[in-house]
């Protein structure tokens, strides 16, 4: 609806990451959960709460008798969600260290003692991100990343007084031009209007 209607302000009170492997399979609408045996919830996120960038550079074609461009070509987008979880946990830890798993060291010698080893070199680690949130009890919005990886991981800092933060920057990959790069759902009457 045009004009100001405070009803079609969004504020994201609640919600939760998911992960899955790459290409996964997401609920059709909001009468179906996601499903834990294929998205796995990476739990508490710091109250910054999720940072959405989409960049598009456009590229000017000049000419001789303008000053100005004379039309822009699309070179590059990139998509990018922004977050730092809190829970450090099997599915947490590879996700920020980027690919890999947690295993028990030695069952009989050592129970309860669990290791990872990070790769020399990086590796691939593709996966499909959900991004749910509320906005009080009417209004849910769902956005999915099908294909992506986490390209950046923020400093841990380990400190007496605060969390520890495992700091991720995910970006959207390409599955082609019949597979969107990523989509939206949503739950909400404004759209209705």
């Amino acid at each position: 609806m045009a004009g100001n209607n405070t009803s079609e302000i969004r504020v994201a009170g609640s919600g939760r990451i998911l992960v899955a492997a790459a290409g996964a399979a997401v609920p059709a609408d909001f009468s179906t959960d996601w499903d834990p045996a294929v998205w796995k919830d990476l739990g508490y996120t710091s109250t910054d709460g999720v940072t959405f960038s989409k960049k598009d550079k456009l590229d000017p074609v000049d000419t001789w008798q303008a000053v100005s461009p004379v039309r822009f070509i699309y070179s590059d987008r990139e998509l990018t969600l922004k977050f730092s979880l809190m829970q450090f946990n099997e599915d947490t830890f590879p996700f920020f260290m980027g690919g890999g798993t947690v295993a028990q060291v030695d069952a009989t010698k050592y129970p309860g003692v669990y290791g990872y080893s990070l790769a020399d070199g990086p590796q691939k680690d593709e996966r499909a991100l959900g991004l749910e949130f509320t906005d009080g009890g009417d209004v849910t919005y769902r956005f999915v990343i099908p294909r992506g990886q986490v390209t950046a991981s923020d400093d841990i800092k380990l400190a007496r007084k605060s969390a520890a933060l495992l700091g991720v920057t995910f970006t959207a990959l390409s599955s082609g031009t019949t597979v969107p790069l990523a989509s939206f759902v949503m739950k909400d009457p404004a759209y209705g209007a």
